[in-house]
């Protein structure tokens, strides 16, 4: 039977009904009248697991909406709260109890169009909270160039100078394409501010560390161990 699951489903019902009608007059140990009650209990049986099969359909079909439009990133607590009744009126239908399952569904389906409706706020609230971050990172660099001016007359290492070198130049271009992010997708700016944080708080401690007074040199009495451990 080739169709979407609602409907190959809509139509065993139909079809089921119709066989539950047909022989429900047959047979010589009951009357038509004493079959009717078990026919309309099996039709109304399948009645309830239809309706819940539609709504479970048109559940899926919402959460799908609430997953695309961003809700992972933008309205997690929704999305979660919402799951978590999906995942309820799953475990109903798997125990056939579809009338309860129906009312899951249905609940579902409003906590998913309600973490839909969310994500644009949420995209506004990511948005706000990243460009705060760009501003900061931006005076980070800032400071991390004038410390590296300090250093410079001590930064003698071939590596590290050509590293800074490539740095300098890679952040100018991670910069703007993150602050270009932001409109498009403030989550992930943000994640990419992060990392360029990181990476200057790494800069910063090695500048401050050629910035350090030279240690002390060990005496002989600090190089060698003590005699008195020894027996």
């Amino acid at each position: 039977m080739s169709g979407t699951p609602v409907m190959n489903f809509k139509l065993s019902v139909l079809l089921m009904i119709i066989l539950a009608l047909t022989l429900s007059p047959i047979g010589c140990a009951t009357s038509p009248e004493t079959d009717k009650p078990a026919a309309k209990a099996a039709v109304d049986a399948l009645a309830e697991k239809y309706t819940a099969v539609t709504e479970q359909s048109t559940t899926k079909a919402a959460m799908d909406t609430a997953i695309s439009s961003g809700a992972e990133k933008y309205a997690a607590a929704d999305l979660d709260a919402a799951k978590k009744i999906w995942e309820t009126a799953e475990a109903q239908m798997k125990e056939e109890k579809y009338m309860e399952a129906k009312q899951s569904y249905v609940a579902a389906r409003a906590a998913f169009d309600k973490a839909t409706a969310a994500v644009e706020e949420g995209k506004k609230l990511a948005a706000t909270e990243a460009n705060a971050a760009v501003a900061n990172l931006e005076k980070a660099w800032e400071n991390l160039k004038a410390a590296a001016k300090n250093v410079k007359k001590k930064m003698k290492d071939k590596e590290m100078i050509d590293d800074w070198a490539a740095f300098t130049k890679t952040f100018a271009e991670d910069l703007k394409a993150t602050k270009n992010k932001i409109v498009s997708d403030p989550a992930g700016a943000k994640a990419n501010i992060g990392e360029l944080e990181s990476i200057i708080g790494r800069w910063d401690s090695a500048f401050k560390e050629l910035l350090a007074p030279p240690k002390p040199k060990a005496t002989k009495s600090e190089a060698k161990p003590s005699n008195t451990l020894k027996k």
